[in-house]
């Protein structure tokens, strides 16, 4: 199996591009550092892109694996032949090693193993030759044998069933084309195990659906229906049809006697053998592809999560809404820092709204806050409401937020917090999350995991590690891409800077306190377990904003410091123009990007990316992303009248449609056929979370507060 030739083909790449890649990937390289410093070897291919590779490219080592532990295996047991070694060599996927290596698969003791340690193999074998015009039943009465457990004629004629009913079962052509029929023509079916009692499930409750066309959200609904004991779940095909087809290919006789024993064996052999392990690997199959769906969902969703503008340099109170416990605030000042906290009572059952109102007022007076951000969790259109009302009776202007606060109560009650906030609860530090989300979300988010922000479907039902790695693979393209002050950045967000682990993290920290700020990135070889290679996959994400070099707060690679001089002076420029933003329109000053390329034997890609970079310098490309919307009044749902056009914030994204925030404690929902006057296949097609967009109101259900939504206005 040529790897090189399958990649090209399946991600449409030159044979260059994964040569490179491949050797790029096994040298140790970080996919983030791949995807920004190695573009010339790379054909810039993005780090989506780089790290879907990754992962098919160790499937098919795998699968190379697989093939060569099954040939070895088989030919210890003296049955490898050509014929069969050349299949399992041409086989694409394990399923289809899994299948050749079926009959030769060491088993647990199976109704035909202990049917040939009864001696009953030769009876099996003369059935299925269907040689002569025998009578099974007849021929069976040879094999009986007390000594053998052999009682009957029936008992050794069931026998030898069993061992043909196994060798049909073992036959891979047999299951591949099963395992299409089943996919191609059979329907998923599911069922109430108990129709009177109502659950969110009800819509399957007697439904059935085309296997091969039911979408990825249904099956992760039916899958948790099911887990949950809800549903019973099956898939349906036509068993004459795959009766017929094994008939066709096992009998080859017309002596009747054979043909009703073949038939009867034929049946038991699907059904009990074939049948559920089919359905057991289509179910599989369909939960792995809603998973690839899903995890696109997941990952597009995070990522326009945590690239959400900061709004940065304000001095913010964070709400973390209660009832009974009160809600918790918190103070932070522009950099995050905790300046002060509290509890107040406005909401039922103590409303002590003058009270509340008088506290929070002395606060925004003592440290002259002007931006309020409220959790969107329990008791929060009540906060909202009160805050809203307090602004009024306020004589300058104060906007507030409403915040996802997802993940919030898991980061207050870890250990991480703990460390941070030794002396508050867990609602102190919940309150100083919220706010810190507002002033730089990813910096807050990353330390959180990816799991417990709440961004898509069913993630409890997936596979964790994969969606993990998928989630946690987000986080650290997306902070290396926005870069990391490496004298203000947390232990947190360290670790997902490519080539720094956790210890190496807490290390840079350590060494910041010690000795005070980075001057210049060749300082970080001196922190304790960063070695050569850590240094050159982290140097160039990490800036050091005021240092002494002006190129460390870009995100040049020290590697290019050499080439970026000699531009800067073939150029007219030096280093302190940088400094100065005089080389913000340095790339009109070339004609011919080659000829300087060739010149300063660098590549172009390179040099292309190292003009952006000097033309804004420290650049955030979060800056692009359009910031929250501020309030200052609410609105209830019982305000809302079909036919008004809001703007809101996309929330959440998923199959169906996406959620979005519209001042109103509950989103609303625009659906999938509501968001574009064109056909879409997908909502990522048209909006992002994070995206303002403006909304009709087109249905209220103030009963089970559930708000429809449509951007075609």
């Amino acid at each position: 199996m040529d790897i090189i030739k399958i990649l090209q083909t399946e991600l449409s790449l030159k044979p260059k591009q994964v040569k490179n890649t491949i050797e790029l990937i096994d040298e140790g390289n970080t996919i983030p550092f791949i995807a920004r410093y190695r573009k010339e070897a790379t054909g810039s291919l993005s780090d989506e892109v780089l790290r879907d590779f990754n992962e098919r490219l160790e499937y098919l080592r795998n699968l190379e694996a697989k093939k060569e532990q099954v040939i070895e295996s088989i030919k210890e047991q003296e049955a490898l032949t050509p014929e069969l070694k050349a299949k399992i060599e041409k086989a694409t996927t394990i399923t289809q090693v899994d299948d050749l290596y079926l009959p030769y698969r060491p088993k647990r003791r199976t109704r035909a193993i202990i049917a040939k340690e009864k001696g009953l193999e030769p009876l099996a074998n003369l059935i299925l030759a269907q040689e002569e015009d025998i009578d099974p039943l007849e021929q069976a009465k040879e094999y009986i044998s007390e000594e053998k457990g052999v009682e009957t004629a029936q008992d050794a004629l069931d026998g030898a069933k069993d061992i043909i009913a196994e060798i049909i079962s073992d036959n891979a052509d047999y299951r591949s084309y099963i395992r299409d029929f089943t996919f191609n023509k059979g329907r998923i079916v599911t069922k109430a195990r108990n129709d009177e009692e109502s659950t969110v499930f009800d819509m399957y409750y007697d439904y059935d659906e085309e296997v091969k066309s039911i979408p990825g959200h249904r099956i992760l609904a039916i899958n948790r229906g099911e887990k949950e004991k809800v549903l019973s779940v099956k898939i349906e095909i036509s068993e004459d049809d795959v009766y017929r087809y094994l008939g066709n290919k096992i009998i080859k006789c017309n002596f009747d006697n054979i043909i009703v024993v073949i038939k009867e064996v034929i049946e038991d052999a699907y059904k009990r053998l074939i049948a559920p392990a089919i359905e057991r690997e289509i179910r599989n199959m369909l939960t792995e592809k809603a998973e690839d769906g899903a995890l696109i969902v997941f990952r597009q969703n995070l990522n326009q999560l945590l690239m959400q503008a900061p709004i940065q340099n304000r001095v913010v109170l964070g709400v973390d809404p209660a009832y009974r416990t009160g809600c918790k605030i918190a103070v932070v000042d522009g950099t995050g820092k905790k300046l002060d906290d509290t509890v107040i009572f406005p909401t039922p059952p103590r409303n002590e709204i003058e009270k509340s109102e008088r506290i929070l007022m002395n606060l925004i007076e003592k440290y002259d806050v002007d931006l309020i951000a409220i959790g969107n969790g329990t008791a929060s259109r009540e906060s909202e409401k009160f805050v809203a009302d307090m602004i009024k009776k306020i004589d300058k202007t104060i906007h507030y937020v409403i915040v996802n606060e997802a993940g919030a109560s898991v980061y207050s009650a870890s250990k991480l917090a703990a460390e941070e906030f030794p002396k508050d609860d867990v609602g102190v530090r919940s309150a100083v999350s919220i706010a810190r989300r507002i002033q730089d979300p990813l910096a807050e988010l990353v330390k959180i995991d990816p799991k417990s922000i709440g961004v898509g479907q069913y993630q409890h039902d997936m596979n964790q590690k994969r969606l993990e790695e998928t989630l946690g693979g987000v986080v650290e393209d997306t902070v290396n891409s926005v870069g990391v002050d490496i004298n203000t950045a947390s232990v947190s967000l360290l670790e997902y800077v490519a080539g720094i682990k956790k210890s190496v993290a807490r290390n840079i920290v350590l060494y910041r306190e010690e000795n005070g700020k980075f001057q210049r990135r060749t300082q970080i070889k001196k922190v304790k377990g960063l070695g050569p290679k850590a240094f050159e996959q982290s140097a160039g994400f990490l800036r050091i904003m005021d240092g002494s070099n002006p190129l460390d707060r870009t995100g040049i690679h020290p590697e290019s410091y050499l080439a970026t001089e000699d531009l800067l002076k073939e150029l007219g420029y030096n280093k302190d123009d940088i400094s100065s933003n005089q080389t913000k329109d340095i790339s009109k000053k070339i004609n011919d990007i080659s000829s300087i390329s060739e010149k300063l034997d660098i590549g172009e890609i390179t040099l292309n990316d190292i003009l952006k970079e000097l033309e804004k310098p420290g650049r955030d490309p979060r800056e692009d992303m359009e910031k929250p919307i501020l309030h200052s009044e609410v609105l209830e749902i019982k305000d809302l009248e079909e036919g008004m056009i809001l703007k809101g914030t996309v929330r959440n994204i998923v199959d169906f449609g996406a959620f979005v925030d519209i001042g109103v404690h509950q989103d609303g929902l625009v659906h999938i056929s509501k968001m574009a006057e064109r056909y879409i296949k997908h909502p990522l097609d048209v909006v992002s979370v994070g995206d303002i967009v403006e909304v009709k109101v087109i249905s209220v259900d103030v009963e089970r507060s559930k708000i429809g939504l449509s951007m075609v206005i």
